[in-house]
């Protein structure tokens, strides 16, 4: 009589790792392909730089509830089938925007765009609070990973966005738009065929919490690091989303080297992100030398959008070259930012509802991309490259000084 080994923890934590990842960079795929292509599609329309950023509105806007419902509802009914829910909703999305016609006018097509951007930006937010709190799940049964994991997880993810503003750019030239985003859904309908297949349904389900005032009621760690990741993320679409763009066109750039710087600095912030924690002086306890890297790497970033601000202002001949050297060191600091906020915000959730305080957090973070997106378009609209970064800059300050109150110690967290 044959006994059978007993499943081993780690390797199934691992498996379901590998899977959650590997649906998530399918999806960032194609949601970075999808803003190259409205952005690109529509500029060559002759929108203009608040119209462009104003199409990208709602998308940001729909992502603070979606997130702060999708933590909730990935708590009570399975991160696997939130992430399910996400990847049906962005292929309606796609679809959608597919509709669009040539003939319509200008109001009804910004308007049909705002509205399917609205629902690309609920899929987004849905599929990423589900797919970082099985992160959480799953490292939970491997000891010692989390750091690891998360680093590796946003930065694989965020190299495939950059993958995928190239993409974009590609399957424009190519197919169209209506054909681009055909091809899209499709790749995603595969993808939700695996999810469906070989990730368990009830993965993170736990009781939720009965009440809004239940909901929001986070920790003093998970509020200061929530309040500091909006005006990091503000920080960053505040000369991503439209001013940098339209800069380097005008400049005398392609739309394909503008759409490859992009997908250059996107990919490789995506890989300092991953290689992050050999960056970041680890700690026994997870929060000791973690919290002080997040109030360094914070006040160095925000030094970078006031040098460069400071450049533009000075120089009337202005290097576009300059100003991408620049910013690549932005992406840097960012990288390391972003990474450590991301590991900060699973080493303060709680295990039980870590899908509703991942999902509080998100929300926050689309808040910033929200604010970040409008003053995008309004101070480039203003004046220039230069209102660009000087408001990234002080939001970047705003941002460190909120990490310096950060709890360094667990029993600091209530």
């Amino acid at each position: 009589m044959t006994v059978s080994a007993a499943p081993n923890p780690a390797a199934s934590a691992a498996r379901q790792y590998a899977l959650v990842t590997s649906a998530y960079w399918s999806f960032t795929l194609t949601d970075g392909a999808l803003r190259m292509l409205v952005l690109l599609h529509f500029y060559q329309l002759g929108y203009s730089p608040f119209t462009l950023a104003f199409l990208f509105l709602l998308y940001e806007a729909a992502g603070i509830l979606a997130n702060l419902v999708g933590g909730w509802l990935a708590t009570r009914f399975g991160i696997s089938r939130m992430l399910v829910v996400g990847l049906c909703t962005q292929i309606a999305g796609f679809l959608l925007l597919s509709a669009l016609s040539p003939s319509w006018s200008a109001t009804l097509s910004v308007v049909w765009v705002v509205i399917a951007q609205g629902v690309c930006g609920v899929a987004k937010d849905l599929t990423k609070t589900a797919s970082k709190s099985a992160i959480k799940i799953t490292a939970s049964q491997a000891s010692g990973q989390l750091f690891k994991w998360v680093a590796w997880f946003t930065g694989s993810k965020n190299a495939m966005k950059g993958v995928g503003f190239f993409l974009g750019g590609v399957l424009l030239q190519y197919l169209g738009f209506s054909g681009a985003l055909w091809l899209m859904a499709g790749l995603l309908a595969c993808v939700l065929v695996g999810v469906l297949t070989l990730l368990p349904p009830m993965m993170g389900k736990s009781k939720a919490s009965k009440s809004a005032r239940e909901l929001f009621a986070k920790s003093r760690g998970i509020n200061l690091l929530a309040l500091a990741r909006v005006f990091l993320f503000g920080a960053r679409d505040v000369w991503f989303v439209v001013g940098v763009p339209v800069y380097l066109y005008a400049a005398g750039w392609t739309f394909s080297m503008v759409g490859g710087f992009l997908a250059a600095w996107t990919i490789g912030y995506g890989f300092v992100q991953a290689i992050a924690p050999q960056l970041v002086r680890r700690s026994d306890d997870g929060l000791t030398n973690e919290v002080p890297a997040a109030q360094l790497w914070s006040l160095l970033l925000a030094l970078v959008p006031a040098a460069l601000a400071w450049y533009v202002w000075q120089d009337t001949a202005q290097s576009a070259w300059v100003v991408v050297i620049g910013l690549g060191v932005f992406g840097f600091a960012f990288a390391v930012n972003s990474s450590v906020h991301s590991y900060l915000i699973l080493a303060y959730a709680g295990s039980e509802k870590a899908a509703e305080d991942v999902g509080f957090y998100y929300a926050a973070n689309a808040s910033g991309r929200f604010m970040g997106t409008l003053l995008s378009g309004l101070l480039y609209q203003w004046g220039g490259l230069m209102f660009s970064l000087t408001g990234s800059a002080i939001m970047l300050a705003i941002c460190w000084l909120v990490t310096l109150a950060l709890p360094k110690h667990l029993d600091q967290l209530n």
